[in-house]
């Protein structure tokens, strides 16, 4: 490591100010952050760390609106009861990620900050129709995921939630790789009032999306067999050592089958 300036956030505004001085860089989990400081990827002036802050700690369920605070740890978004009974999909993608050790550090803001192409919570948030809340204003999923690890996020704003209506039906599966547990190929489906929307983490070459085919076959039943003979193309998906754009496809087809499945149990 090397010498850098260490500053605990009190409030979202401390935070707002502190990130402006010199090379700074916003810590939540440092899931990401720290690896790359250590092999010199990143090289910040400053870490300003959020996770003490109480203001963006906790899950708020309204009626249907689900409220997640942005520093809210993996485990406990997994462990949630008001989630769980809200938005059981999104708890259970939640218990998926890394280990003990990650859930337990690592944050859902962070990580959407952050847009790993692999990452679980994108393919979540794009499927709800979520909206990311920011100190400076508010952007839903589709326009706040860019590319791959590219956001709408601008210098210095703060991701301070993220809020969705519940669904009706939701569920997330994901081939994971053994190691990393990340996801080669990750599926939620999710149905609610403005229909079906199904968003594909792992794959894609420009990161999250929405599956198009599998949503138009879902819209006429919602049925893990409406998906029978449906094909994924592979254009646009990720080949890599872990699988290629052509096996990536038919996992997606395998993984939305499975999501739909346990969606309806």
């Amino acid at each position: 490591m090397y010498a850098v300036n260490y500053h605990r956030a009190a409030s979202v505004a401390d935070a707002a100010k502190l990130v402006k001085s010199g090379d700074a860089r916003l810590l939540s989990g440092g899931m990401t952050l720290i690896p790359a400081m250590k092999t010199r990827l990143a090289a910040p002036s400053d870490l300003i760390d959020l996770s003490r802050i109480r203001e963006l700690q906790g899950v708020k369920v309204s009626g249907k609106t689900v409220t997640i605070g942005a520093a809210t740890t993996h485990y406990d978004v997994a462990n949630d009861e008001k989630l769980r009974k809200a938005c059981p999909a999104l708890a259970h993608l939640a218990s998926l990620i890394g280990d003990p050790a990650v859930r337990h550090k690592g944050t859902i803001g962070g990580s959407v900050a952050n847009n790993d192409p692999a990452a679980d919570y994108p393919a979540a948030l794009l499927a709800l129709g979520a909206t990311i809340v920011t100190n400076k204003r508010e952007i839903s999923a589709a326009k706040f995921f860019t590319g791959l690890f590219e956001t709408a996020l601008k210098e210095g704003e703060i991701i301070t939630a993220v809020s969705f209506t519940a669904p009706a039906k939701a569920a997330y599966e994901k081939f994971r790789n053994p190691a990393s547990r990340y996801a080669i190929v990750g599926v939620f489906v999710a149905k609610g009032k403005d229909g079906v929307s199904v968003a594909v983490t792992g794959a894609g070459d420009d990161g999250v999306f929405r599956s198009k085919e599998i949503e138009a076959a879902l819209a006429k039943n919602f049925a893990a067999s409406a998906l029978d003979g449906v094909k994924v193309p592979a254009k646009n998906l990720m080949t890599d050592l872990h699988a290629s754009a052509e096996y990536r496809a038919n996992l997606i087809a395998v993984m939305a089958k499975r999501a739909v499945a346990a969606a309806n149990a």
